[in-house]
């Protein structure tokens, strides 16, 4: 009897500790699901009201584009640091303070005047940089045999609240009579959201960003020495500046070929819903693959029938031309997560090469929307902005072709 009675302790005590997993593994997903819905929504707002907050703080395109480029340069400047805060003071409780300040940037944003708009935006930008960087580090320590999957559902929720965003914009601040500071200080509510779903990893939290000791490796690697991550970083910065050049500009480059507002900034949403699906699709088969560069092949030319179609495309197909375009942003964005972890060995590599590659590739992102702001304002025109995108897109199949070989970071 005693042996029976035991062996219903030892199950039931089992079936406690799976539960606990199940339920921790679970809130670990929810968890990431809602924080990456901050990730985009409070950027892409910004596209379809450049217009209204121009005219409203009297700035000029090229001081509008530093909207975007703001937190671009706050995601370079904190991302190499990101890595060493979450392995210092556990990456589940960095994250929980970088939404807290995420909710404190977005209300100061949401005041008028122009100091306020970009001092708010680098806060917003702090407090993304910290999640772009550990987010794909969790995702590589808990879920090691779905990392495919479960970045796709990071950048699906990442992407779909992005779309959303960018499309009900002009509708909350025009139509709803919100302005344009209601209408992005709004997404503060889906901050504190995520607050509250994260809150429970703090119980959970692990001190450090690691793996299994069997799945350690101990040697140390100088990625700023490693070709292969320089690639990576340089894919993740051209990607990166193709897409916040859109998210900036697509609607007033559709204004200017007789475009109304509203119908510009839902055709932004529709690009990025365009993407949605790739964002998903593209990292469950390029881990399944040995390489990607049939991926990368795709991807550019897409991006490059989709560019050359605003160039020359006629308007009624303008819809197609959006859609391509979406659809190779979403190859280019789930390739460059993707590789953070296809590229390294454990998620202390992992956690490194993000920080470094969204180090230097967001300064070079932060160029692009300012400086495509600038040739609009000094040709009056899009056409060299559009070419200027036609060149990134090159480029950005050259470094992918490299990012795509089926190595690791440590050994090139």
């Amino acid at each position: 009897m005693s042996s029976s009675k035991q062996l219903l302790k030892s199950q039931a005590a089992l079936s406690s500790i799976n539960i606990r997993k199940q339920t921790k593994t679970w809130l670990m997903i929810l968890g990431i699901i809602f924080i990456s819905a901050n990730l985009r929504a409070p950027l892409t707002s910004v596209g379809p009201l450049v217009s209204l907050i121009r005219e409203n703080v009297h700035i000029s395109n090229t001081l509008a584009g530093l909207i975007t480029t703001v937190p671009l340069i706050a995601f370079s400047l904190l991302s190499p640091i990101v890595p060493k805060l979450g392995r210092k003071y556990g990456a589940e409780r960095i994250i929980l303070m970088s939404l807290i300040c995420s909710v404190i940037g977005i209300a100061i944003r949401s005041i008028s005047g122009a100091a306020n708009l970009y001092i708010g935006t680098a806060i917003l930008g702090f407090a993304i940089a910290v999640c772009n960087v550990l987010l794909p580090s969790l995702i590589k320590r808990e879920f090691p045999q779905q990392i495919g999957t479960m970045t796709g559902v990071y950048s699906v929720s990442m992407n779909l609240c992005g779309a959303i965003a960018s499309g009900v914009s002009i509708p909350l601040a025009v139509g709803l009579g919100l302005t344009w500071q209601g209408a992005l200080g709004i997404w503060g509510i889906l901050s504190i959201v995520s607050i509250l779903f994260w809150l429970p990893q703090i119980r959970f939290r692990t001190k450090h960003i690691s793996v299994s000791s069997s799945n350690v490796v101990n040697h140390h690697v100088n990625l700023w020495r490693s070709v292969l991550a320089w690639q990576v970083t340089f894919f993740m910065g051209l990607q990166s500046t193709i897409f916040y050049v859109l998210v900036a500009w697509l609607p007033e480059i559709l204004k200017h070929q007789g475009i109304s507002s509203n119908q510009s900034g839902w055709y932004l949403s529709i690009m990025i819903l365009a993407l949605l699906p790739f964002t998903f699709i593209v990292p469950v088969l390029a881990g399944r693959m040995s390489n990607q560069r049939s991926l990368v092949i795709l991807m550019t030319i897409l991006l490059l029938i989709g560019t050359l179609g605003l160039l020359y495309g006629s308007l009624h197909v303008i819809l197609l031309w959006i859609i391509i375009l979406g659809i190779g942003a979403g190859f280019a964005f789930g390739l460059s997560m993707m590789f953070f972890g296809l590229r390294t060995e454990n998620a202390h590599q992992a956690a490194e090469l993000s920080g470094m590659a969204q180090s230097v590739g967001y300064l070079l992102a932060a160029i692009g929307p300012a400086l495509i702001g600038y040739l609009h304002d000094t040709t009056n025109s899009w056409t060299l902005p559009l070419f200027i995108l036609v060149g990134a897109s090159v480029v950005l199949f050259i470094v992918g072709l490299g990012a795509a070989r089926n190595q690791f970071v440590g050994t090139t």
